[in-house]
């Protein structure tokens, strides 16, 4: 039986594929070897950025809680535990991450799952990141490995860490270019009791930001803001039960004149899961991802004549799909503000620039960062470019 092209693109890359056991031996692998490296945990977010032309280094291994005190609200996992493995074992005495990861599969065609440690390295949040902050936030502690090969750890178990570099910090959302993850200490919070969503029915984006603003100004305590094109504005409030009743109820009493669906725990968890990974524009080839001022969002998305678009973060984020690149048109158009481009083909992201362009003086700082962690450029060179 002969092999396809594609069998045989698989099978040459696990040829080259390094898995260390554990962090000394990962620590081994990148102090001995030349590199590049294509640094992969569950490889769920593997598409976004450059394509890489590393040999995998796929941390398979580096897995398992290490350590959770539902009490404290710390849990400390290996940085290959899978998402799900975390989140199943939070509900089970009624906790959660409050940044509420998203999980891309729909959208980037993936069937991998994420990891702890690629969700904190690439500092993905879901829709409760208005109220509850970003994945950086949450991340107290870390352990991990350079491209030279030395193990540092940095943070740790306490909310309050004022001790030296705010490292944590730095490796969120560095993709993995400057150092490996090996373990991460993360803050949790119970989970709500329930939740209620509020499905507003509006005529324009206008409008829909008019509902979202007036929500969000309210004492309402929403926790998530979003426009769908399709549906309207959709508005989520959570907690207790008879709080959550009563805020909805103070909600509704804003848009007397509006058409409101209610949608409630799992129904709205549902919506929300979609929202947040921007599964209503996973059939489309080209998506941009892009951070804006609120206050912005319907003029920007006007100037960027998106075929499809959401809004998410009361409007600070625009989902924007197309047919074709775009690059001109939507780096001009997100003006306050940044984007990135999500889902292209790989022939698209070799050429686009996929992260925002970054001003002389701060990639001069970016540049000296990336000397000091990975002088050799073994890690995920060129990913963010």
């Amino acid at each position: 039986m002969t092999m396809t092209e594609q069998e045989f693109a698989v099978a040459a890359e696990r040829s080259r594929a390094l898995a260390p056991r554990d962090e000394a031996d990962l620590a081994e692998i990148l102090r001995a070897q030349r590199g590049p490296f294509e640094v992969l945990g569950g490889g769920s977010k593997r598409s976004i950025g450059r394509p890489q032309r590393g040999a995998p280094l796929e941390l398979a291994a580096l897995t398992g809680v290490v350590d959770y005190e539902p009490a404290e609200l710390v849990l400390t996992a290996r940085a290959a535990t899978p998402l799900g493995e975390i989140e199943r074992l939070l509900a089970e005495r009624r906790q959660r991450l409050a940044f509420e990861p998203p999980r891309y599969a729909a959208l980037l065609g993936s069937a991998a799952e994420p990891t702890i440690g690629g969700v904190c390295a690439s500092n993905v949040s879901g829709s409760r990141r208005l109220a509850a902050g970003a994945a950086r936030d949450h991340l107290l502690g870390l352990r991990a490995v350079n491209g030279r090969g030395e193990r540092f750890a940095a943070g740790g178990r306490v909310v309050k860490n004022v001790t030296g570099y705010d490292l944590p910090k730095l490796l969120a959302g560095s993709w993995g270019t400057l150092a490996v993850l090996s373990e991460v200490t993360l803050r949790v919070v119970p989970a709500a009791e329930t939740e209620c969503t509020l499905v507003v029915a509006v005529r324009s984006l206008e409008e829909g930001m008019t509902v979202l603003a007036a929500a969000l100004g309210s004492a309402c305590e929403v926790s998530a803001a979003a426009y769908l094109p399709e549906r309207g504005a959709l508005l989520r409030v959570e907690g207790f039960a008879a709080s959550v009743r009563a805020r909805a109820e103070r909600l509704r009493a804003l848009l007397p004149a509006a058409d409101v669906e209610l949608l409630a725990d799992e129904a709205s968890q549902q919506l929300w899961r979609a929202v947040a990974a921007a599964e209503p524009l996973a059939e489309w080839p080209i998506v941009w991802r892009i951070s804006v001022p609120s206050a912005d969002a319907a003029r920007i998305v006007a100037a960027l004549e998106p075929e499809r678009f959401l809004l998410d973060w009361g409007g600070g984020l625009i989902w924007a799909a197309y047919r074709t690149a775009a690059v001109e048109t939507v780096r001009s158009a997100a003006v306050p503000g940044h984007a990135t481009l999500i889902k292209a083909p790989p022939e698209v992201r070799a050429t686009a620039a996929v992260f925002p362009p970054q001003p002389a003086a701060l990639r001069a700082v970016a540049e000296r960062v990336k000397a000091a962690f990975d002088p050799d450029g073994k890690l995920n060179p060129g990913r963010m470019d």
